[in-house]
């Protein structure tokens, strides 16, 4: 990762920035997206360039406006000269029942989990391209398997899973595109996950019995983008084995 540069949207807290510090670790410089949290954004990138000095920014845009993506690839070439990695990360999450769901829901769940990795791999393609670059998307193991009361989340990581493939077919050979699917991670923050018993049920179902960690998700990012030169259109699950025992 030395030398190298990464882009990673909702960097700022939580999963996010678990990847940011571990590829800033291992000697990237990282340009950390964020929207609403732009003071952990600023606060993240003190940390870091206190480390290493220049070698964070942050850029802040609503990746549901569009127009604003192909700014964020230009702050983020700007800031480092180049471009050797995408990851797309932001992402909302919250529940919509087929009876109560509306359109600006659809717009916001489809907009920041789909659209917006889209059009921002169209931004950065051909810089990626002319550095031999990668994206990684996150995905989610529930674009597989559905999640009960999610219906628009799951529709979109569904899409997400497509559009990983569908990209790998259209930036090869120069570019390499991967997703990575979550488990139990992180847990949500909103007041319905709080429920210690609805946890440990969830947790049951994994073949390793336990939580996984945010950093389990940094570690696969770091390895598709520094260590996998030959995987592409690849989505790896990263959930203790849920997926499989559901």
């Amino acid at each position: 990762m030395q030398g190298k540069t990464v882009l990673v949207t909702g960097g700022a807290k939580r999963v996010g920035a678990a990847i940011v510090r571990r590829l800033h670790a291992a000697g990237a410089n990282v340009a950390i997206h964020c929207h609403v949290s732009l003071q952990d954004a600023q606060a993240l990138r003190a940390e870091l360039n206190a480390k290493r000095p220049d070698s964070a920014c942050t850029i802040q845009a609503d990746l549901l406006d569009i127009s604003a993506l192909t700014r964020v690839i230009e702050e983020a070439v700007g800031q480092f000269g180049q471009l050797h990695a995408l990851v797309n990360n932001a992402s909302s999450f919250y529940p919509t029942p087929l009876d109560t769901l509306n359109e600006q829901q659809w717009n916001d769940l489809l907009g920041t989990n789909l659209k917006a990795p889209l059009f921002l791999a169209q931004a950065a393609a051909t810089e990626l391209r002319r550095n031999h670059g990668c994206i990684v998307n996150i995905v989610d193991i529930h674009a597989d398997f559905p999640m009960h009361g999610h219906l628009l989340y799951n529709v979109a990581k569904t899409g997400l899973a497509g559009l990983t493939r569908a990209l790998a077919q259209e930036l090869a050979p120069q570019v390499r595109v991967n997703g990575v699917a979550p488990g139990i991670n992180l847990w949500p923050e909103s007041a319905a996950w709080q429920d210690a018993e609805q946890r440990r049920r969830l947790v049951a179902h994994t073949l390793l019995k336990r939580e996984g960690e945010p950093d389990d998700i940094a570690r696969t990012v770091q390895f598709l983008i520094a260590d996998a030169p030959y995987i592409t259109g690849q989505i790896l699950a990263v959930d203790g084995g849920r997926s499989i025992n559901l």
